[in-house]
């Protein structure tokens, strides 16, 4: 008997029981779908996270007060980061284009009758282009504001909606952006430009609103106010100067380009410790650093759900073998006439062996399809992006067929030596 004949006389095998042949592939089903479904989800974890921090900016660094250990002590609070670290940075620095210290707080802001209370940001102009933003409407702080202490301030897109209202979004199910190039665009109700909100009771002019940057691991970055630093300092701060100066909680800084990233941390970290004389007193993240450690996150609990589902593959390839079993129990006289008439031991043990992979590989696509489906799902309903693996694919209804060969070799060798007479004479 050919391969062909083997092949078409198994897949009638499968076809005369289809109950049970679709309960036996239930098991590789769902485990193909949850192992496609996890590396999918997986990967889509990790280019939102990439999407995420590159939405704070371009070769990014970020400079925080004190190190992990100080952070912890309450008793002894770490020293602090001033100003004047921020200008020695932006002067010393070769490897730096840009540097913006941010001075960070929350007040109850009220416009009208309405009011909240807002994150503030206070920095200085370069912000914008260290971050990466930019004004979806008006204009950023400039240099002539930052010396003024100026009294203006330029919105958050949600903040902006809130106190000015916006038109029915133009999408359905769609939230208006304040992006220009976006397809459903914020429309505001008054004109925010020139408008006066009250911080602490004081007026601020509205001078620009800032285009939508989205959430970042919790925090909505559209919504805040941004404010000159020295204003937020002199007008809202009091509790951020020290005997060195102005006391910053972060500064921002943009190397020149991918290759500068390192030697800029480098040489931040010699000019810090040279003006500090103590180690501890600031910690260097970069944007490459805080990827890299989501992407090992991500992957780890990848590997871990997808290691759990494949779980379902192993009972599926038991199950497999658990019906060729019975199977070789209920064609027993089948098998002994297929003797008597000439067929060989390799005849009878390939056709067992091929129904259990084809019960394998069918199962393993019926799974894979159902996994892109929840995939697909997935990427309609949440900000994850569909990413579909060939190679997973391809490996999962891989290892499908072999689980199938696997788990088929006992029951068909069973069948292979069973005596012809013997089974001619079985009234099972």
């Amino acid at each position: 008997m050919n391969l062909g004949e083997s092949i078409k006389m198994s897949w009638q095998t499968l076809a005369a029981n289809k109950l049970r042949s679709s309960l036996t592939m239930l098991g590789i089903i769902i485990g193909n779908a949850s192992v496609i479904a996890m590396i999918g989800v997986g990967e889509g974890g990790k280019r939102y996270a990439a999407s995420q921090f590159q939405s704070l900016g371009t070769n990014v660094l970020f400079i925080i007060t004190g190190s992990d250990s100080t952070r912890r002590n309450i008793l002894t609070p770490p020293p602090r980061l001033v100003l004047a670290d921020a200008e020695a940075i932006a002067q010393q620095v070769p490897s730096v284009k840009a540097v913006a210290p941010e001075v960070r707080g929350s007040e109850r802001t009220t416009y009208n009758d309405r009011f909240r209370t807002t994150p503030l940001i206070g920095t200085t102009p370069e912000y914008s282009q260290v971050r990466d933003v930019n004004t979806y409407i008006g204009r950023f702080f400039d240099a002539q504001d930052l010396r003024r202490n100026a009294r203006v301030a330029a919105l958050g897109c949600d903040t902006a909606k809130l106190f000015f209202g916006s038109l029915p979004s133009q999408v359905p199910n769609k939230e208006p952006e304040c992006k220009p190039d976006s397809p459903n665009p914020v429309q505001f109700v008054v004109n925010p430009i020139g408008q006066q909100v009250r911080i602490r009771g004081t007026a601020y002019e509205v001078i620009g609103i800032m285009e939508s940057k989205g959430a970042f691991l919790g925090f909505n970055q559209d919504d805040t106010i941004l404010l000159p630093l020295t204003t937020m300092v002199n007008r809202l701060g009091g509790r951020n100067t020290s005997p060195y100066g102005i006391a910053i909680q972060v500064i921002n800084v943009s190397a020149k380009d991918d290759q500068s990233v390192t030697s800029a941390k480098f040489q931040i970290e010699n000019l810090l410790r040279l003006r500090h004389q103590v180690d501890d007193t600031f910690t260097i993240r970069t944007q490459k650093d805080a990827i890299e450690i989501v992407d090992n996150v991500t992957t780890a609990l990848t590997a871990m759900l997808a290691a759990i589902a494949g779980i379902s593959l192993l009972v599926g390839g038991i199950g497999i073998m658990n019906i060729m079993l019975v199977s070789v129990t209920e064609r027993t006289q089948e098998i002994g006439l297929r003797k008597a008439i000439g067929a060989s031991q390799k005849d009878i043990l390939t056709q067992f062996l091929i129904e259990a992979v084809i019960l394998g590989i069918v199962g393993g696509v019926l799974g894979t399809s159902l996994g892109i489906g929840g995939i697909v799902v997935v990427a309609a309903y949440t900000p994850l992006e569909s990413t579909i693996s060939l190679g997973a694919i391809g490996l999962a209804v891989g290892v499908s067929g072999v689980i199938g060969l696997f788990f088929g070799v006992f029951p068909a060798k069973q069948a292979a030596a069973l005596d012809p007479i013997v089974a001619l004479r079985s009234n099972v």
